[in-house]
């Protein structure tokens, strides 16, 4: 089994999250009054991806039909049509005005653990799943090739990803919730309109850095050493700032969401960036001092050999 069925285990995963999912999104249409097109959008990307997941994992199952679908281009287009539903599915479901994952614009908090949890596992089992069948399918080592292309790529990537969720979470906040008025719930103060612009501005900071990085290290293979240091360095102290104004009580991110764990995120991975560029820098003069010794050593070589003549 482990041999013909290489992602099985993926499958299974699959299937459990689109189960929860399923479950969690028919609780919340059939609770509410009057469902709209997101709750039932996300009604049908469940149960499409808990249909195709069953059927794949009975298919791993049957000897028969695992030839005719393990490793094969159905397999490959199962997963990319899989990975997009489930790409729309987080969008819906972590929407705010959708009132399905992310409770209403007035405190975008959590609401139903397990359909935003149960979404983002999703997401992102897809995502591995297709990862793993380019890699098997078509010799594609996609985590390689990322990884051999030029160092920190990968972590520059993930930040570029948590901060257009940043920049993207909380302009939605802004556009809803500010600026102030009467109507306005208790929580939106001046303060916090203020730390959610803030927000907004570290977000396209970010995105504009970390793209620039990525870009770079995508077509010239690297990037100059110093410009990467200083950008990391500086969106460490952005990030840092963003973390403590966004995520505390008076801050649009203070509640358990997108802008929450996506600011958090960033910060970590600015910080293991500028970690990782000052290990390098340091490794990078102690290489250039072994070379100036293994250098000064050739005399002393020639001298042993010339005593043995």
């Amino acid at each position: 089994m482990q041999g013909r069925s290489p992602r099985f285990t993926i499958w299974v995963a699959l299937l459990i999250f689109s189960c929860i999912t399923m479950g969690a999104a028919v609780e919340v249409k059939n609770g509410a009054d009057d469902p709209g097109a997101a709750s039932k959008w996300a009604v049908t990307c469940s149960i499409i991806s808990f249909v195709l997941a069953a059927l794949i994992v009975i298919a791993h199952l049957i000897p028969i039909a695992s030839t005719m679908v393990v490793g094969t281009r159905l397999e490959g287009v199962l997963s990319l049509v899989l990975a997009a539903f489930w790409a729309a599915t987080v969008a819906i479901v972590t929407n705010a005005n959708n009132d399905l994952g992310v409770s209403d614009n007035a405190t975008n908090q959590v609401q139903n653990g397990n359909l935003y949890y149960g979404s983002w596992a999703g997401f992102i089992t897809s995502i591995i799943l297709l990862v793993n069948y380019l890699r098997a399918a078509f010799g594609v080592d996609v985590v390689g090739e990322v990884r051999n292309r030029s160092a920190r790529l990968s972590l520059w990537g993930g930040m570029l990803a948590s901060a257009l969720i940043v920049m993207g979470s909380s302009a939605r906040i802004f556009n809803n919730d500010c600026p102030v008025t009467f109507e306005s719930p208790d929580n939106v103060t001046e303060t916090y309109c203020k730390r959610t612009k803030f927000a907004i501005a570290n977000g396209s900071v970010s995105v504009f850095f970390t793209l620039l990085i990525v870009g770079m290290k995508f077509f010239t293979y690297s990037a100059p050493f110093v410009m990467e240091f200083a950008t990391a360095i500086i969106l460490l102290i952005m990030n840092a700032f963003s973390v403590a104004f966004t995520t505390s009580a008076k801050g649009p991110g203070s509640p358990i969401g997108n802008l929450y764990y996506s600011s958090w995120i960033c910060f970590v991975i600015s910080a293991f960036v500028a970690a990782d560029c000052f290990n390098n820098k340091g490794g990078a003069s102690a290489s250039d001092e072994q070379k100036d010794d293994r250098n000064g050593g050739e005399i002393e070589v020639e001298n042993l050999q010339e005593d043995q003549i």
